[in-house]
């Protein structure tokens, strides 16, 4: 059985696409970046992290694949998490407006003795946001459980002037990938999710 390590409603969607079963997971991982981790080893220690910490609540299930994922957002090598508050929300997007930055989707599964993961990382253009429209965005209540204080699939799309990557990826899921992966561990034996 497939199982998603994440309670986030956008990661659910995602998954669904892929068109196979899957229950979702109700569990909390901290996710606090170690002071010498880079951003993409942060990135994907949290995915295994949640992965695992999936795995362990269905031990009981031997044919249990657990998928875990995690999604930052990185300029300047500076991670930019959901924002603390509005204010928290408003500075991220003044600091991410008319400049690329990076989105990093580490996806993890991990079995019984298995364990495999991917990282996409994808380029994400600004263009310049002024006050009021920063303000108002925040406003909507949209940012703020957001890396990065956005949602490509939402207001923000707006102000995307170019992607280069994982649409999917950087809402949360990158599916190519994860089809990959998924599709790499049903052929070494895991039981077809």
């Amino acid at each position: 059985m497939l199982y998603l390590a994440s309670r986030s409603p956008r990661r659910n969607e995602l998954l669904a696409r892929l068109d196979r079963p899957f229950q979702a997971l109700d569990l909390h991982v901290p996710e606090v970046r170690a002071p010498d981790e880079s951003a993409a080893d942060y990135v994907q220690r949290v995915a295994a992290d949640k992965a695992r910490a999936g795995l362990a609540l269905v031990a009981q299930d031997p044919d249990a694949v657990v998928l875990g994922s995690d999604t930052e957002v990185v300029l300047d090598g500076r991670v930019f998490g959901k924002p603390a508050d509005a204010e928290d929300a408003r500075a991220m997007l003044r600091t991410l407006a008319g400049r690329t930055h990076q989105v990093m989707t580490a996806v993890a599964l991990v079995a019984a003795g298995r364990e495999q993961g991917v990282l996409v990382v994808s380029e994400v253009t600004f263009a310049a946001i002024d006050e009021d429209r920063i303000a108002a965005y925040v406003a909507s209540g949209e940012p703020m459980d957001k890396a990065g204080a956005y949602a490509i699939q939402g207001g923000a799309e707006r102000y995307i002037r170019h992607l280069a990557g994982s649409y999917s990826g950087v809402m949360g899921l990158p599916l190519q990938q994860t089809e990959q992966l998924l599709q790499a561990f049903e052929l070494k034996g895991v039981a077809h999710v």
